[in-house]
């Protein structure tokens, strides 16, 4: 398998995931103002959504979208339980967390990135985290992740988009249980190693 990345960018959560699932894979870099990849390939010719990241199976699939590849990956290693068993409740759950992380956490960090972004738009960005962050805040004081005490792939996605709240100065001083919760998954081995591999700590 080979997943196409960009260091630091969403796709840091399925690349985490490949190492927790201890599958074999390869990384290749793209260059997302360019979209090209760091073997010079066209990276739409690949993914035509033009964005990280996409997996490609080996079988002649590419799969896009990190939610889906996740659970794909965890799927493939169901002894490693990165994800609770299809048709379970738990699975649900799960999926549900995944969407709200995507649509309510993951896409509220965009116009914070965006140059382009009016100061009414950041203002609303920021508003809505905070929001967003007290709630999850507020779950993660009753257990150590969101599925209670099981570690899973929606654990890796929340860890991923947090990591932005540094870049674009949001202060989660006043969330504890979110910042214990962000420092428990960064310090486990897998995590440690695909923050290394981006080159995002030394």
């Amino acid at each position: 398998m080979k997943l196409y990345f960009s260091p630091g960018a969403c796709s840091l959560s399925p690349h985490i995931v490949l190492r927790e699932a201890g599958l074999p894979f390869t990384l290749e870099k793209v260059d997302l103002q360019k979209k090209v990849t760091a073997g010079g390939a066209d990276f739409r010719a690949i993914n035509p959504k033009g964005y990280v990241p996409a997996l490609d199976n080996g079988e002649g699939v590419v799969l896009t979208e990190g939610p889906a590849i996740v659970q794909y990956l965890a799927d493939k290693v169901p002894a490693r339980g990165l994800a609770p068993a299809a048709g379970t409740m738990a699975r649900y759950q799960m999926m549900e967390w995944l969407n709200f992380i995507s649509t309510e956490v993951h896409k509220n960090y965009s116009p914070l990135f965006n140059p382009g972004a009016s100061d009414d738009m950041k203002s609303a960005a920021r508003d809505n985290l905070n929001k967003r962050y007290a709630y999850l805040d507020g779950i993660l004081g009753q257990h150590d992740y969101l599925l209670g005490d099981k570690f899973s792939v929606a654990d890796v996605y929340l860890f991923v988009v947090t990591n932005w709240a540094r870049p674009v100065k949001l202060d989660l001083a006043p969330y504890p249980n979110l910042q214990a919760f962000h420092a428990r998954v960064g310090a486990r081995p897998a995590v440690q190693e695909a923050l290394r591999a981006e080159g995002l700590i030394d």
